[in-house]
């Protein structure tokens, strides 16, 4: 059993993750970030949580690209092949589910 105060975690670098869980598979983990990240597709199906802060996301459908402000409490979801990167406006904690080893 654990008890994870997500506002109160740090990392030492951007995008710095705490494994929680991995079942079946599916990896779960907080991250926190004051950066970008970088363009990516993910291996598989990724659920993206905010949990404090404020994260632009930036995604490309059909060669379009498109932004969405996500706020605490906001989830984005990117499905196969969904070319995504995650823009913080200041410090953020992030919990992402995906697939064990996914880019």
């Amino acid at each position: 059993m654990d008890i994870i105060r997500s506002k109160d975690f740090t990392a030492d670098r951007a995008w710095g993750a705490k494994d929680i869980a991995t079942m079946n598979g599916i990896t779960t983990r907080l991250h926190w970030t004051d950066q970008p990240y970088r363009w990516h597709i993910n291996d598989g199906e990724e659920v993206f949580a905010v949990l404090d802060g404020v994260v632009d996301m930036y995604y490309r459908l059909d060669g379009t690209e498109h932004v969405v402000r996500l706020n605490t409490g906001d989830i984005f979801y990117a499905s196969v092949g969904t070319e995504h990167v995650a823009h913080p406006r200041g410090e953020a904690r992030v919990l992402v589910v995906e697939s064990e080893g996914s880019v």
